[in-house]
């Protein structure tokens, strides 16, 4: 088996693990809330995204609109073009069209991370090895809980999915301790959602577009008052 393959391979794993716990709660929330195990599967195998793909699940249990499921996923995961563009930079020219679509499809928040951080150009082989790893831990973990929720009572099966709330806290928290301006951006996100959940004029709004909305604004203030300047 090709080198770069297994090396790949071995990079993705501790990701891979990572992913189970998450997806787990994510199979839990989607069958607890009416999908069935199969269909809960198929969204983790067709997406690989936790927040875009908790919030457009939980847009499709309150019978939301397709745009606005479309729209609240396209703006929560429009970070992995960025991503996807950045990595493109760094690939050996040999790679195919088919082969860069084929493991873009497995970018995310931690393999960018893990794929940035080697040195030289980037095979084939290496990034597919290192995509496969947190693809399958994903999806197992995702059956993993499905299978199980299935299984439960009903009134425990939904009592854990405050699991889910418990994991935005943990991503949130650690840079929002470590920076001012996250914080910030955090507390004027929670705000705006708030303000447009509250008013009696903006409470027609649907809870996807919330989200939009509130993204939009949130990053517009963020970049405006904290601009990241360019090196000289």
């Amino acid at each position: 088996m090709n080198q770069k393959f297994l090396y790949g391979l071995k990079r993705g794993l501790p990701i891979a693990f990572g992913y189970l716990p998450v997806s787990f709660t994510f199979g839990i929330m989607a069958v607890s809330g009416g999908l069935p195990p199969w269909m809960a599967v198929f969204i983790s195998m067709t997406n690989l995204t936790s927040a875009g793909q908790f919030a457009g699940t939980n847009l499709i249990l309150s019978n939301a609109g397709l745009l606005e499921i479309t729209l609240t996923t396209f703006v929560i995961n429009i970070r992995y073009m960025l991503m996807s563009l950045s990595l493109s930079q760094r690939l050996d020219n040999n790679i195919r069209l088919s082969e860069r679509l084929l493991f873009g499809f497995g970018i995310t928040d931690e393999t960018f991370s893990v794929a940035s951080m080697e040195q030289g150009k980037l095979s084939f082989p290496y990034m597919a090895g290192l995509v496969i790893g947190p693809f399958l831990g994903w999806s197992i973990g995702t059956l993993l809980g499905a299978m199980i929720s299935s299984s439960l009572p009903g009134f425990l099966s939904n009592s854990m999915g405050i699991a889910l709330y418990a994991m935005f806290i943990a991503i949130i928290i650690p840079p929002a301790k470590k920076s001012k301006q996250v914080s910030f951006i955090i507390l004027f996100s929670v705000a705006v959602i708030c303000l447009i959940r509250y008013l009696p004029v903006l409470g027609v709004i649907s809870p996807g577009f919330r989200v939009i909305i509130a993204t939009i604004v949130a990053a517009g203030v963020g970049a405006y008052l904290f601009p990241v300047k360019e090196e000289a």
